[in-house]
């Protein structure tokens, strides 16, 4: 399991927002670090992030990033989660 999770859905444009920004930050490690799921997938997605996504989400520590973030919360986040880039 990759360290990292990123909830989102087809056709948001803020969910392709933030993969760009987390992808800039991990530069060239995103698909090694994220899993992307979309949470068309299961109702319990659709109800816990619905009108939250997208959400980046540390399954380890349950810690969430929840939009709106930019690079320097995304560097805070995986900084403080010891995983850094």
């Amino acid at each position: 399991m990759k360290p990292l999770i990123l909830f989102g859905t087809a056709g948001c444009h803020l969910c392709d927002d933030a993969q760009n920004l987390i992808a800039q930050y991990l530069q060239g490690q995103f698909e090694q670090m994220v899993d992307q799921i979309d949470i068309a997938e299961q109702e319990q997605w659709q109800e816990c992030y619905g009108i939250r996504i997208p959400v980046l989400y540390h399954p380890e520590t349950q810690k969430e990033l929840g939009w709106p973030f930019d690079r320097s919360a995304v560097s805070e986040f995986i900084s403080a989660l010891g995983i850094g880039a």
